[in-house]
């Protein structure tokens, strides 16, 4: 079984997909490193990029042809400018030069050298296929799969007895719910109490703090500029944003200059349930127009689903708990990655291989779980009330219309997040004891809920939405 740290479930990268953006980034990212690694990098002459299912029959709204080239230039999509992606990728498709790594330039044509095959590799939905050619005229390659949330993997699996030694190194390795909780009565400890002590067998405590505080910080800029920002998203189907015109009939009339002075703003604006139920609501679909538009969000668990963690850690800081301090937030991040992880383990958390389950639902389920135990829920309520909301998600398709991050994609978030919100409710009103169905056996149902389910509704627009709205409609 593999290792998943909270920060491997909570990643920082560019939207609007985890699988179909920040997945092939990193992808192109590791090819370049075991080029390097054979000693063939300064060999190579030229290359091509094959693209392989959902990969291809979504990748031009998820802009996987524009993530591609900006891993092969070697910029890294937790820090790159967002301002510099455009003028990177014009500079690549007007010149037909990309700068490999940023070391050496070799002639590319975006149309020509990035190819989309319609048809599926057997092992993942995601599959990419690097092809170098070298000096010599020899031809080499490798095949890597995004599998959600932003992983990467071959199909050998190379780094999977690696991760199963750091795996062994946890001082409470968890793979399933009833784990968790036996470790939770053993130890006398909380969730978030347990998933710390696995964290320090990976980083120091400054190192967790420090990677939370970012994580957090982008969660929060995040929303900011999505509630600043007017206009319209880019891809074609004109949708107008909406967190702006939301945040500015709610924000009252306290002044602010930052993120942190507009969360303190909100704390002191009216709270009635229908006000609640907008800034939740706000808070998500800011989210996930920013990732739409290629900015910077956090996979929580992926960027399809980035709005819904946000949204419900941001009701608690503002709606549930004006003392809230990072202490808080840290425990809330560890929580929902760490059943985050369990899903990973058990099932999938990928739209190509498990539909919108995988992901809003999925999200929905950390975000419950997490919200709990700020509330003070115990661990059984906790995992009660992230089986709560993945119950009510179960079946939910993907279909991306235009294959954009868009519709129903934002909307879908709002939507987890209240649905987060009300399991956690529901579970601290409730004994766990009574409870008919417990996590794993919902974890277990949702994978075979996405095995059963047909492809054309796992992310290649094939049908539902996609395929029922046309553009013309919209």
């Amino acid at each position: 079984m593999e290792c998943i740290s909270t920060f491997d479930m909570l990643k920082i990268g560019i939207g609007p997909s985890s699988s179909h953006t920040l997945g092939p980034w990193r992808a192109a990212e590791r090819w370049i490193k075991e080029l390097k690694e054979d000693g063939l990098f300064d060999q190579v002459a030229s290359f091509k990029v094959h693209i392989y299912g959902s990969l291809s029959l979504t990748g031009k709204g998820h802009a996987t042809d524009l993530a591609i080239m900006l891993g092969l230039t070697g910029a890294d999509p937790e820090y790159i400018p967002i301002e510099d992606i455009s003028s990177i990728v014009e500079e690549i498709k007007s010149t037909g030069i990309l700068n490999f790594n940023s070391e050496k330039k070799i002639p590319f044509d975006a149309k020509q050298d990035i190819v989309f095959e319609k048809q599926f590799l057997p092992f993942h939905a995601n599959g990419m296929l690097f092809v170098a050619t070298l000096k010599s005229g020899k031809k080499i390659e490798e095949t890597f799969y995004s599998i959600g949330g932003g992983f990467v993997v071959k199909e050998e699996r190379v780094n999977a007895i690696q991760n199963l030694k750091v795996f062994k190194t946890f001082p409470f390795p968890i793979t399933k719910g009833t784990e968790l909780l036996a470790y939770c009565k053993q130890e006398n400890k909380s969730i978030s109490e347990l998933v710390l002590e696995n964290e320090r067998s990976l980083r120091t405590d400054p190192e967790i703090d420090r990677e939370l505080e970012r994580i957090w910080d982008t969660m929060l800029e995040c929303m900011y500029i999505g509630c600043h920002t007017e206009g319209h998203l880019p891809g074609g189907l004109n949708v107008r944003r909406r967190a702006y015109d939301m945040s500015q009939s709610l924000k009252g009339d306290i002044p602010y200059s930052n993120p942190q002075e507009w969360l303190e703003a909100i704390r002191k604006t009216e709270v009635k349930f229908r006000q609640i139920l907008k800034w939740v609501s706000c808070f998500a679909l800011s989210v996930n127009e920013v990732n739409a538009s290629l900015g910077r969000v956090v996979t929580a668990p992926t960027n399809g689903s980035a709005g819904v963690i946000p949204a419900v850690l941001m009701y608690y800081m503002v709606i549930e708990n004006h003392d809230a301090t990072f202490e808080h937030v840290k425990k809330f991040l560890m929580i929902a990655g760490e059943i985050g992880s369990i899903f990973k383990k058990g099932a999938t958390i990928s739209a190509a291989m498990g539909g919108c389950q995988a992901e809003i639902g999925v999200s929905s389920a950390m975000a419950a779980g997490a919200l709990t135990e700020l509330m003070g829920g115990t661990p059984e309520q906790a995992l009660m009330a992230a089986e709560i909301a993945m119950e009510h998600h179960l079946g939910l398709t993907c279909d991306p219309i235009a294959g954009l991050v868009q519709v129903p994609c934002i909307e879908r978030n709002s939507m987890g997040a209240i649905k987060a919100i009300n399991a956690a409710e529901l579970a601290m009103d409730s004994n766990p004891e009574n409870a008919k169905v417990p996590l794993d056996k919902v974890v277990n149902t949702m994978w075979e809920t996405a095995k059963d389910m047909s492809s054309k509704y796992k992310e290649t627009s094939e049908g539902g939405l996609a395929v029922g709205v046309y553009l013309s409609d919209c």
